[in-house]
This record gives structure tokens, C-alpha cells and sequence, in this order.
């Protein structure tokens, strides 16, 4: 299915705009040319050309009168006009005429050396009183003429000059539209724009917060109350789930407690380990989801963290569950004395999950090795199978896991991640010389000492 383009509301409103002007002079074109078309009860013209027709017409002989000679556009005006008549004064007072001058305008013909302009107008039929005066220039001078060429329509002088006049208009407006119109959109809608940065800024860290309706346009507003209800609830959503993941955490740590120590008063053998084992990881899910919850709350102090004495500690408090799956775990420590400014109980979740992923996808052999170089770096490496490559980014994803087991919930590596971004750091997963896994912690330089 082609999915459509997104609809620009400044196309359509320039669009609608635009086809609103053109409607509006087009009705009003229709309505001023009916107007003037039932006012004018004559509705007819006569073309002044044909004075420029007669003039060129009239020449000069020698001795010094004047002729009219049939011109070939004069016989043709004479052909077309019908009743065609023309009478043409020169500057020095001389006539020349041609045609049926109607009594009407005889008084007029004697006096033309007092008109230069007329237009006189007919108003029934057969329009036989309808004459102009125009100047006119030929090869015999400058001539007055007063008479009566072709007729045409009032209609269509009204409607072309009407539409003559009508274009710049529209155009005008069509100018002012197409800039208009993206200055008025921009300005109304200033706010929208600020509301939309507000909205890409809201995540998970920032729940509570609201888009704000000042300056919103009323018509907006039902949209924004909309969006604000909606992350309300979303928040509302989001409390009774970290309520219940709390509670269930907290209810699980007394029962694991108790059975652990049950299982430690079996005597020894493979399947008090096993036990052991299957009790520890349940309240390592529970310290997880504790841990998940002290982070979304943002309840962590800041101190300074040694970290080659955190990870002596953490290999101390994993070494018998490292010997018991097989391993070995060891320290190496290339730069002594490199202190950060971190959560300490966080970084130590940190690298217990990184050490327990080792232990169970290490394949159970080989050595555990944690390394600590500057300018504040931690690697936690195996020689197990690693992780694929297009595997290396899911599985820090909550719940992910990369092979389908009945053990672990998929948090730990999460919950690394996590805690790596609230110290500005970052966790990567590399291949190692022997073709294990590297988890490599990297914490901003300018925080080691």
C-alpha cells in the first residue's frame, strides 16, 4: 500500500486562499459586467479606426487640394460599416467627407475645429445616431473626423477590460498569498513548534511533566489537554508497575532467604550445589529488580569509588561460585589508584552481573579474567563462545536472552547498560584473543584520579 503524503497545512491554506480570490473576482467580474451591461441600454460601440483608415485615405494633389482616394482599406470599412460616413477637417479648415452625412451631425461637421474628442452614444435600434470625433494623422496632415465605422459590442469591451484589470489583481493577491500566507502559518503556530520540542524531550526520566498551554491557539488546545491526559495516565501505568515489581521484589528476598539457608544444611553433594545455585539466582532477580527501581528513582549517591579495591571485592565474593561452575577468576590491575566519582553499590551490581554472565556463558571452563587499565577502564573477559556480532547490542535489552534457557530473566545485562549511562560511561562487548567475550567498562577520563 503507498503510503500518502503527509498533508501541509500551509499548502492548504495557500491553495484554498488562492481558489477563494479567484472565486470572489470571478463573481464579482460576472455581477460588474451584468450591472453595466443592464445599465447601458444601448450596448453598442462604434470603432474609432476607422479615422486612422480615413486620414490615411486623404492626400494631397498638387495643386495643393485635397483628394480622397479608395484605398483598399477604406473600400473594405466601406463594405463592413454599411451606412459608413465620414467628414475630415484639416488644421487649415478644409473638408473632406464621404458618405450620408445624417442631419444630426451636419452642425457638428462645420465645427470641428472647436472638438478633437467625441463619443456619442445611441440607445435604439438600428443605432443610427452613433458617431465619434477622433485626431487622425496621413499623408496630407492632421485631420479632425467626425463619422461612423464598424460597431461592436459594449459586452465584450466590458468583459475584456474587466478581465484586463481583473488579472494584475489576482495576481497581486496571489503574491501576497504565497508570502503571506507561510508568515501568518509560522507566526500562529509558534507555539506548536515549541510544544513539539517540549514533547521530544519527554522520556521515561521525565515523568510528571506536562505540555504546557500557554499561548496554545484555542483550537489546539482539546489536542495538547488530549496528549497531557494520555501521559497521565501513562504515568499512573507506570507507578502501579514499578509499585508491583517493588513489592514482588521485596516479598521474594524473605522466602529466598529461608530457603537458602535450608538448602545449606543439606549435607554435600551435587545437588546442594545445584540448589544453592537456583536459590542465589532467584535473589540475585530480586537484587536486580530492587536495583532497577533504586535507579528509575534516582536515589543514588555519588562518592569516590577506588575501583581496583571494587573489583578485588567482587572477585572475592564470586570466586567459590567461579570454582564451583569450573573457572577460574583472577585480577589483573595495569593502573593502581584510579578513583571515580560513582554510585559504589551500583558498580559493584555492575560487575557481579558482568562475572555471573561469564560464569554461565563461559562453557564452563577456562579463566574469568578482570582487568582494570586507564584512564578508567574495567574488562571482564572469558574464553567461552562469545557473542555473535549481531548479537551484541540485544542483549542488553531487558529480558533478552541470547540462548532460550530456563535460568535468569534477562535483567542483568540491562541493568549494567543502565547504570553505565547514569555514570556518563558506556558498556561494549568485544571478541578476546581466544575467542571469548570481553565486556569492556569505560567511564569518562576526566572523572579517574
Amino acid at each position: 500500500m503507498k503510503r500518502r503524503r503527509p498533508i501541509s497545512l500551509k499548502r492548504r491554506l495557500i491553495v484554498q486562499f488562492l481558489i477563494f480570490q479567484v472565486a470572489i473576482l470571478f463573481l464579482f467580474g460576472i455581477g460588474f459586467v451584468a450591472y453595466l451591461v443592464h445599465e447601458d441600454e444601448g450596448g453598442v460601440l462604434i470603432s474609432p479606426k476607422f479615422a486612422e483608415v480615413a486620414a490615411r485615405a486623404i492626400d494631397r494633389q498638387a495643386d495643393g487640394s485635397l483628394r480622397l482616394n479608395e484605398t483598399p482599406e477604406l473600400a473594405k470599412l466601406k463594405r463592413t460599416a454599411g451606412d459608413f460616413w465620414f467628414v475630415a477637417r484639416s488644421d487649415r479648415g478644409e473638408i473632406v467627407e464621404t458618405g450620408t452625412v445624417p442631419e444630426l451631425f451636419a452642425v457638428m461637421a462645420r465645427n470641428l475645429d472647436k472638438i478633437t474628442f467625441a463619443d456619442i452614444r445611441d440607445t435604439t435600434w438600428p443605432y443610427s445616431n452613433l458617431a465619434v470625433v477622433r485626431r487622425a494623422f496621413g499623408p496630407a496632415g492632421e485631420f479632425t473626423v467626425l463619422g461612423k465605422g464598424n460597431l461592436f459590442s459594449t459586452t465584450f469591451v466590458v468583459l475584456f477590460l474587466s478581465n484586463l484589470l481583473m488579472v494584475p489583481i489576482l495576481l497581486l493577491l496571489a503574491l501576497v498569498t504565497i508570502i503571506g500566507v507561510p508568515w501568518i502559518v509560522r507566526r500562529a503556530f509558534s507555539s506548536l513548534s515549541s510544544i513539539a520540542e517540549e514533547a521530544e524531550a519527554i522520556d521515561i526520566d521525565r515523568r510528571g511533566y506536562r505540555l504546557p498551554l500557554a499561548d496554545v491557539p484555542n483550537e489546539v488546545r482539546p489536542l495538547v489537554n488530549a496528549i497531557n491526559g494520555v501521559l497521565n495516565r501513562l504515568d499512573e501505568g507506570y507507578e502501579r508497575h514499578q509499585r508491583f515489581i517493588l513489592d514482588a521484589a521485596h516479598e521474594l528476598r524473605t522466602p529466598v532467604a529461608i530457603l537458602q539457608t535450608r538448602v545449606e544444611g543439606i549435607s554435600e553433594s551435587q545437588l546442594r550445589t545445584h540448589l544453592l545455585a537456583d536459590a542465589w539466582r532467584i535473589a540475585s532477580l530480586a537484587e536486580q529488580l530492587l536495583d532497577l527501581q533504586r535507579l528509575d528513582s534516582g536515589g543514588h549517591s555519588f562518592v569516590d569509588v577506588d575501583l581496583e579495591g571494587l573489583c578485588r571485592e567482587t572477585a572475592a565474593d564470586l570466586a567459590p561460585l567461579a570454582i564451583a561452575h569450573g573457572y577460574e577468576l583472577s585480577l589483573e590491575v595495569d593502573a593502581k589508584d584510579l578513583v571515580i566519582r560513582a554510585d559504589k553499590g551500583a558498580l559493584q551490581r555492575v560487575l557481579t552481573n558482568v562475572v555471573q554472565n561469564a560464569i554461565e556463558h563461559g562453557g564452563g571452563r577456562g579463566t574469568i579474567l578482570i582487568r582494570v587499565e586507564r584512564p578508567a577502564v574495567i574488562e571482564i573477559s572469558d574464553e567461552g563462545p562469545g557473542v555473535p556480532a549481531d548479537e551484541r547490542e540485544r542483549i542488553f535489552e531487558p529480558f533478552y536472552r541470547l540462548q532460550p534457557r530456563t535460568r535468569g530473566a534477562g535483567l542483568g545485562l540491562n541493568l549494567v547498560r543502565e547504570i553505565m549511562q547514569r555514570h556518563d560511561g558506556s558498556v561494549t562487548v568485544i571478541d578476546t584473543s581466544h575467542g571469548g567475550a570481553c565486556f569492556r567498562l569505560v567511564f569518562p577520563g576526566e572523572q579517574a584520579r
